[in-house]
């Protein structure tokens, strides 16, 4: 495990807690970052069943976040949050190193 370089604020701390717990699973949310999306690479969330060696950990409230090598170099001081709004919820990575997204905020550029 690396030192944290992203974070998991409290309301996605929150959900990916009630989630895991409705679905019996550990409360440990996985973030990687793949080629696609209308921007160039897209966010991918899921829930993971333990850390892998050389995962990136962030801890919020006792719920991890972790992220993969290959991913963290385009995720480095990111926050992941989850929003509610009137077109949706959803999780939403604040980025300081992506120079555009889409208007879904699911996909972004470098």
């Amino acid at each position: 495990m690396s030192e944290t370089v992203v974070s998991l604020a409290p309301s996605a701390a929150a959900r990916v807690a009630t989630i895991a717990a409705k679905q019996g699973a550990p409360a440990i949310l996985r973030l990687s970052v793949e080629g696609g999306g209308c921007s160039g690479f897209q966010y991918k969330f899921g829930l993971a069943d333990a850390t892998d060696e050389g995962d990136t950990v962030a801890e919020t409230d006792g719920v991890r976040l972790v992220v993969d090598e290959v991913s963290l170099g385009l995720l480095e001081g990111s926050v992941v949050e989850y929003v509610e709004s009137l077109g949706g919820a959803a999780f939403r990575v604040t980025n300081p190193q992506a120079a555009s997204g889409c208007g879904c905020g699911a996909s972004f550029a470098i």
